[in-house]
C-alpha cells in the first residue's frame, strides 16, 4: 500500500476506537459493561446486532464466494426475515421479563442448572470457535500486506482486540458499530462503482451483469432439485436457505449471547423488536449487494487479466519449489488464455449492443469454454499447494476480494477499505468476546464461586474473563479456519453443528409447557448433540451427502424427539 493508504488506515482506525472509548463511560457494574444500563435505542440495538453479524469475513470472503461459487449464497439469508418476527414474539418479552444477563439463565429457572451449563457450554464451544475464525480474517489482511507470518500476526491482532473489548465494554461495542457500518457501507458502494468504472468504456453495468451472468455467477434463486430428485447435499438452494437457514438464524438471534446481549441493551420491549425486525428487512438486500461486488469483480477480471491464484504467498512457495518450471509453463498458458477471453468478452459485449444474437451466442459459447480452460489451469496450482508444497494452502477464496482492492483500486480508497474491514472484525469480535465474557461470569463465576463479590469486583472479574477469552480465540484461530470453502462458509459450518441443538433446548422451554423433566431435556440435548455430529462426520468422509444448514433442523428436532421420548419412559418408570 502506499503511504496515503496507510496514513487513511492508521486515522480512520484510531478515530473509531477512540470515540467508542470515549462514549463507553458507564457503571461500573454488570449491567453497565454487559448490558450498557439496557439505555439504547431501537437504531443504535439494529446497528449492533448489524454489526455484530456482518464481521469482517461478511466483507473479505462474502466477494469471495460469489467469485468462485456465484450469488447463490445470499439463499442463506432467506430464512431471517422469519426468524425475526418469530423471536421477537415469543423470545424477547421472557427475556425482557426476567431481566436476565443471558439467555441460558431462563433454563435453570425452566428446568435446572445442570440444562443451563450443558447449553451454556455448547455456546462457549461454538462462538469460542468461531470467534476464532473471526480474529483470522483482519490477520489474513496484515500478512498479505506486510507479509508477516500467519502465526505473529493472529497474536498481533487478537492481542489489539482484547485491549479495545476489555477496556469498552458492551456499550463501546455498541458505538463504534455505528460509525463501523456508516463506514462499511460508504465504502462498499466506492468499491462497486470503482469496479463498473474501470471496465472499458463500452462496457457498463448492465453489460457486467450479463456477461456474469451469462457465465453462471447470477445463480440467484436455484431449487436444488435435479433429474434425480433434490439433491440434499447442495449447499444453498431455496429450500435449505428457507429451512435450514430460518433454524440457523432462530438459533443465532434468539439463542446465542452475543446476538441475545445486543437487544437486551435496548431501553424497552418495543425498542429491542424494533431493532431485530429492522435487522429482519435490511439483512437480505444487504448480503446481496455485498455478493454483486463479487460478481462485479469477476466479471473485471474477465477484462482484464486476473492472477492465477490471488494468495501471493503461497504463490511464492510455489514458485520457491520443485514445481517452480511447471507453474511458469501454466502461467504462460494462463496468461494467454487471458488474452483470447478479453478479445471474446469485448466481441460479446459489442455484438449484444449491435443486437447480432448468432455472434452473441457464438461468442458466449466460446467464453464458456475459455473459462473452463482458465478454471482447469487454476485447478493445477491449487492441487499442487494442497498436495505436494510443505505449509501449502489451496484455497484462496478469501484473498480475491483483498487482492483485487489493492492491485486495482486508487490511493487513498484502497486505505479505506482495508480500515473497513478492520473495523467491521473489531465490532463483531469485540460482541462475541463480550458476550463469551458475560456468560462465563453469570452462568458460571456467580454460580459455582463461594465468595461475595461487589458490583466494583465483578465488574474486574469480566475484564479478566475478557481477556481469557480472548486468548482462547487467538489460539483457535491458529489451527481451525481452513474448514470450509472460505471463512463465511467454515464460521457458518460450525455454528450449525451446535446452533440447532442449542434452539432445541429452548424450543423445549417455550413450547412444550408439559414437560417438567429436566433430566429428559438433559439427555435428549446429549443425544441430539451426538445426532448431528454423527450426521457431520458421515457427510464429510463421503458416506453420504448433505449440506450443513440442513444440520440445523435435525438438532432442533432432535432434542425435541429425544425430550418426549425420555420424557414418556420416565413417567412410564415412575407410575
Amino acid at each position: 500500500m502506499s503511504q496515503p493508504d496507510w496514513i487513511i488506515l492508521v486515522i480512520t482506525l484510531l478515530a473509531i476506537v477512540s470515540y467508542g472509548l470515549y462514549k463507553s463511560r458507564t457503571s461500573h457494574n454488570l449491567d453497565g459493561y454487559f448490558l450498557s444500563n439496557r439505555s439504547l435505542p431501537w437504531g443504535l440495538v439494529l446497528l449492533s446486532i448489524m454489526g455484530t453479524q456482518a464481521s469482517a469475513i461478511t466483507f473479505l470472503s462474502a466477494p469471495g464466494q460469489a467469485y468462485t461459487d456465484g450469488m447463490r449464497f445470499v439463499q442463506y439469508y432467506f430464512g431471517i426475515p422469519l426468524a425475526m418476527i418469530v423471536i421477537s414474539i415469543f423470545f424477547v418479552p421472557i427475556f425482557r421479563r426476567l431481566k436476565v444477563y443471558t439467555a441460558y439463565e431462563y433454563l435453570e429457572q425452566r428446568f435446572d442448572g445442570k440444562t443451563r451449563t450443558l447449553t451454556t457450554l455448547l455456546f462457549f464451544l461454538q462462538r469460542g470457535l468461531s470467534t476464532g475464525i473471526s480474529v483470522f480474517a483482519p490477520s489474513i489482511i496484515l500478512s498479505s500486506l506486510l507479509g508477516w507470518d500467519i502465526m505473529w500476526t493472529n497474536i498481533f491482532m487478537g492481542g489489539l482486540l482484547i485491549i479495545y473489548t476489555m477496556t469498552g465494554g458492551a456499550k463501546a461495542v455498541a458505538y463504534t458499530q455505528q460509525l463501523q457500518l456508516m463506514i462499511v457501507f460508504t465504502g462498499m458502494f466506492l468499491a462497486a462503482y470503482m469496479v463498473v468504472g474501470m471496465l472499458p468504456e463500452q462496457v457498463g453495468f448492465a453489460d457486467a451483469l450479463e456477461v456474469g451472468g451469462k457465465l453462471g455467477k447470477l445463480n440467484v434463486i436455484t431449487t436444488g432439485i435435479t433429474e434425480k430428485g433434490f439433491n440434499w447435499s447442495d449447499q444453498y438452494n431455496l429450500l435449505s436457505g428457507i429451512i435450514g437457514g430460518f433454524f440457523l438464524a432462530l438459533s443465532y438471534f434468539g439463542t446465542d449471547q452475543s446476538q441475545v446481549g445486543r437487544y437486551l441493551t435496548a431501553k424497552s420491549l418495543t425498542e429491542s423488536r424494533m431493532g431485530l425486525l429492522m435487522n429482519g428487512i435490511v439483512k437480505v438486500p444487504m448480503q446481496f449487494l455485498i455478493l454483486l461486488i463479487g460478481v462485479l469483480v469477476f466479471t473485471f477480471y474477465q477484462f482484464n487479466s486476473a492472477p492465477i491464484f490471488f494468495n501471493e504467498v503461497q504463490l511464492k512457495k510455489l514458485e520457491q519449489s520443485a514445481y517452480k518450471d511447471s507453474l511458469a509453463i501454466v502461467q504462460h498458458q494462463y496468461d494467454s488464455v487471458a488474452v483470447i477471453k478479453q478479445k471474446t468478452v469485448l466481441t460479446y459485449s459489442a455484438a449484444r449492443h449491435a443486437k447480432n444474437e448468432v455472434l452473441a451466442d457464438q461468442s458466449v459459447q466460446n467464453l464458456r469454454s475459455l473459462q473452463q480452460e482458465s478454471d482447469r489451469l487454476r485447478k493445477k496450482v491449487v492441487n499442487w499447494l494442497n498436495k505436494n508444497v510443505p505449509g501449502g494452502d489451496g484455497n484462496d477464496t478469501n484473498y480475491i476480494f483483498l487482492r483485487f482492492v489493492v492491485d486495482h483500486l486508487p490511493v487513498g480508497l484502497v486505505g479505506l477499505l482495508i480500515a473497513i474491514i478492520f473495523l467491521a472484525s473489531w465490532g463483531s469480535i469485540a460482541a462475541a468476546i463480550n458476550s463469551l465474557a458475560s456468560c462465563s461470569m453469570v452462568d458460571f463465576h456467580r454460580r459455582f464461586t463461594k465468595r461475595t463479590d461487589s458490583a466494583e469486583d465483578e465488574y474486574r472479574l469480566s475484564k479478566w474473563y475478557t481477556l481469557g477469552w480472548g486468548i482462547f480465540c487467538i489460539v483457535v484461530a491458529m489451527f481451525t479456519y481452513n474448514i470450509g470453502n472460505s471463512l463465511i462458509e467454515a464460521v457458518n459450518i460450525l455454528g450449525s453443528l451446535f446452533y440447532g441443538v442449542i434452539l432445541g433446548v429452548f424450543l423445549v422451554a417455550f413450547f412444550f409447557k408439559k414437560i417438567k423433566s429436566s433430566s429428559a431435556v438433559f439427555w435428549a440435548t446429549l443425544l441430539a448433540q451426538a445426532l448431528v455430529l454423527a450426521v457431520f462426520i458421515l457427510t464429510r468422509t463421503g458416506v453420504f451427502k448433505m449440506g450443513f444448514l440442513w444440520l440445523n433442523p435435525i438438532g432442533a428436532f432432535g432434542v425435541i424427539g429425544f425430550t418426549l421420548l425420555l420424557n414418556k419412559i420416565i413417567a412410564a418408570k415412575k407410575e
